[in-house]
């Protein structure tokens, strides 16, 4: 990995660090519910993505970096709260999907920021249970 890779991360995540605990109480934002992979704790992240039927999808800006994808491959079980509203559901990292492409159909505004600062993007998507 690059060093100027290596410092956009940083960066990016200690900003997030700041602003993601207000984001979180927002009540119409988008949340993923992880288990932290060592605290066994709820984790939750605000992410922008979008419900296609019975799925969820997002992409990681950071990919594998990302805590809560890391969360995700020891632990795929999550909960995602959707305009309010929690749903229970089973996260799985997508590879083989064009992050790219994933993003032109997901919520403009967080497309834009995932292009802007990521360096290794994946998609992920989220199995809804109904």
């Amino acid at each position: 990995m690059s060093r100027r890779t290596d410092l956009r991360f940083r960066a990016t995540t200690a900003f997030q660090r700041r602003l993601n605990p207000l984001l979180r109480r927002l009540p119409l934002q988008t949340v993923l519910e992880t288990t932290g992979r060592v605290s066994g704790l709820p984790r939750q992240t605000p992410v922008g993505g979008r419900r296609e039927g019975g799925s969820f999808w997002l992409v990681s800006e950071f990919g594998e970096r990302s805590q809560y994808v890391r969360n995700i491959k020891a632990d795929p079980r999550v909960r995602v709260r959707i305009r309010g509203r929690w749903h229970e559901g089973t996260a799985r990292l997508m590879p083989q999907d064009d992050p790219v492409a994933r993003l032109r159909k997901l919520p403009r505004v967080n497309g834009l920021g995932v292009r802007a600062l990521g360096t290794n993007l994946l998609t992920v998507r989220v199995d809804l249970d109904t």
